[in-house]
């Protein structure tokens, strides 16, 4: 059990919550594209498939840049390679707001927008690396709540956008909070001393050959990939399914998203005082009752209701994945926090692609909504198959933290 107590005695303040603001603005700037999607899609004469491939790309461009931070911050340290990201992150803005008039300008700026996304691979082990193995859950998770910067971008892209009647505009004043976040983390962010040593390529290597990896990346890719991809695609959802204004539209994912930002940090705790298997099989499987609930299109408040409880399975999901992470890969966190949030993107590109794709073939959400409940049951069919081999190994039970020093015998069983 966490004592909350003991946790604000143990870590580093500043470097927990330059975490989280870091992560916090980075996440708004990833999903900026998905609220002003609907405006884009008017001005350009965006198919259901264009908007969904739009809205995907800064996913895409955020799973492959997180390996790269993954590495740089296993080599020069997460603070450097923070102020490396938050810097570069103002190149695509700059382009959106000054020079994006063409679909092909849209379209480099969404990839380049996964700078942002790729903050996770530093964030993350920042936080991480200053508080002990019972703390994991709750550092994680409280530094993963940055996932609620997704609310600022669907609160206001499209305010900003009616407001100036342009929505270069909205890319220009972006720049803005990101720019601070810069001073702060540069200020208050510290790299802790117990830091892993850097590792070798063949060390990287060594981490993909686990069996362990993968499938923390397909866990991954449901509950982070499930958030994001919802996050940037249901204001093109609430838009075309019921036919709200883009202002409106953006209003109702807010609703949905406060679900998956806020629980996160929820999920973490509860992870690390129940278990980080247990959260996840209940959580997988309250993620397929409502993605097959919302499959029959049912009224807006209706679906309004089960997409917030989803997306709040979702946010729980990915404290709870985290809570497991580190126990599991302790001298290689700066790593596999690169490849699994990499995963993570990429489920993230995808779920938009199947929702839209299918909407076009089809003419109806409801094949990409099933699609995504039968995800959900595989991951908890996965996890109910690996969990006992898990707690033989390097596990507690449910998913806690094993309290006893593993034997030998266990570690090599």
């Amino acid at each position: 059990m966490v004592d909350r107590k003991s946790f604000m005695q143990v870590g580093h303040k500043g470097s927990l919550f330059s975490s989280f603001l870091y992560f916090d603005m980075s996440f708004m700037v990833w999903v900026l594209l998905g609220p002003i999607a609907v405006i884009l899609a008017n001005d350009f004469h965006l198919d259901a498939a264009e908007k969904a491939n739009l809205v995907a790309l800064p996913t895409l461009g955020g799973a492959v840049l997180r390996l790269v931070l993954g590495v740089l911050t296993d080599k020069i340290g997460p603070k450097l390679t923070g102020q490396i990201g938050l810097t570069l992150t103002l190149v695509p803005l700059f382009w959106g707001w000054q020079f994006a008039n063409t679909m092909g300008d849209m379209y480099f700026v969404a990839l380049m927008l996964g700078i942002a996304g790729a903050s996770f691979a530093a964030a993350l082990p920042l936080a991480s690396s200053w508080y002990p193995p019972q703390y994991q859950g709750l550092a994680m998770g409280i530094a993963g709540a940055g996932n609620s910067g997704t609310i600022f971008a669907t609160l206001f892209a499209n305010r900003i956008a009616q407001h100036y009647g342009d929505w270069h505009v909205v890319f220009g004043i972006a720049m803005i909070p990101i720019a601070l976040t810069l001073i702060i983390f540069s200020v208050l962010a510290k790299d802790s001393p117990n830091k892993p040593a850097p590792k070798t390529v063949k060390e990287y290597g060594k981490v993909l050959k686990q069996k362990d990896s993968w499938l923390f990346c397909i866990l991954y890719s449901v509950t982070f990939g499930g958030f994001v991809g919802m996050a940037s695609y249901l204001t093109i959802f609430f838009n075309t399914q019921y036919g709200l204004a883009p202002v409106k539209a953006a209003d109702f994912t807010t609703i949905c998203v406060i679900g998956g930002s806020f629980f996160r940090p929820v999920g973490g705790w509860l992870a690390d005082k129940i278990g980080g298997i247990r959260m996840l099989m209940v959580l997988y499987g309250v993620v397929a009752l409502m993605m097959a609930g919302i499959s029959t299109l049912p009224s807006l408040s209706l679906t309004t209701i089960m997409l917030f409880i989803a997306m709040m399975a979702f946010g729980m999901g990915n404290g709870s994945v985290f809570q497991l992470v580190p126990q599991r890969f302790k001298t290689e966190i700066g790593v596999i926090t690169g490849i699994v949030g990499a995963a993570g993107g990429l489920g993230g590109y995808f779920l938009p692609k199947i929702l839209g794709n299918l909407k076009l073939t089809t003419g109806s959400f409801t094949p990409g909504f099933l699609i995504l409940s039968a995800i959900a049951i595989t991951c908890l069919l996965l996890i109910a198959i690996v969990q006992g081999q898990w707690k033989r190994t390097w596990i507690g039970e449910g998913g806690k933290v094993k309290v006893a020093p593993a034997s030998m015998d266990s570690v090599h069983a």
